[in-house]
């Protein structure tokens, strides 16, 4: 059976106050007359609710649109940003690669150029973690390969000799998951390579009856002793654990393989 609607009701109530369904008694005068008094109460009653809904309804809509122009002008602010930084980054890369060939010095010009590749490597990370942006789903292995690959462009050269490996099995995950994986990686190595040494190994691996695990680990001194995440009052290790928590994820530490340096591993679903 078809529902009757508000403004089918509010039409039949009107016919009817007009005479066609409902009739006047001879001897009810229209002043003292309940059922059309009532009526006609209704009738206006209805009606005011039908000029209130219409007019919430236009409201939401209006405010549906204004929402929707705000996510597009925010999408183009975004877009706009990133294009002027790789801009920016592109402009100094030049710059710096010039002034290491205008320099006569050697080793100034060599220091130059490499400030060059590590500026361009920057730009470089920055696309990698934006990549996914309106993407729906990424293989993560092969994401953190890529990603891995540029940020090892800024570990080149470094006095500690960093080498950084990515391991694991394919594994699909929203981007939603990877995009925020991506940057705790980011994060992790980053830490890893400022106060470890040596080898560097992201890692990707099924955790039965868990979900999946990424881990970063590395062979340098380790943690410092009572070492304690929640509160750390460092900027990398508070962004790891926003990220941690945005993908309903949980962040363990330990030490790494064979019981050298750190690993942070971060559990979470595909």
């Amino acid at each position: 059976m078809r529902a009757i609607s508000l403004s089918d009701r509010v039409n039949q109530l009107a016919v009817a106050m007009s005479g066609t369904m409902f009739h006047q008694p001879a001897d009810c005068p229209l002043e003292s007359c309940a059922a059309l008094r009532n009526g006609t109460a209704e009738l206006e009653r209805l009606q005011q609710a039908e000029t209130d809904l219409s007019a919430s309804l236009a409201r939401e809509r209006l405010l549906v649109e204004q929402k929707d122009e705000m996510i597009r002008h925010k999408d183009l602010l975004g877009r706009e940003s990133d294009h002027r930084l790789m801009n920016g980054l592109q402009m100094v890369t030049s710059l710096l690669s010039m002034q290491s060939r205008l320099t006569q010095d050697k080793e100034a010009a060599a220091q130059l150029q490499i400030a060059s590749n590590r500026v361009a490597t920057i730009g470089s990370v920055h696309r990698s973690l934006h990549a996914l942006d309106h993407i729906e789903s990424v293989d993560l292995t092969a994401y953190l390969k890529d990603l891995c690959m540029d940020i090892s462009g800024m570990l080149a050269g470094t006095s500690e000799g960093n080498f950084l490996t990515v391991e694991g099995t394919r594994l699909k995950v929203p981007s939603t998951t990877g995009i925020p994986l991506g940057f705790i990686v980011s994060e992790m190595v980053t830490n890893s390579a400022k106060y470890g040494a040596g080898k560097i190994t992201v890692r990707v691996a099924a955790d039965p009856g868990n979900g999946y695990t990424l881990s970063v680990s590395d062979c340098g001194a380790g943690l410092p002793k009572g070492f304690d995440p929640a509160k750390s009052k460092g900027l990398g290790m508070r962004i790891i654990l926003s990220l941690v928590n945005q993908i309903g994820g949980q962040l363990c530490f330990s030490a790494g393989d064979d019981n050298r340096g750190t690993r942070f591993t971060v559990s979470f679903t595909g």
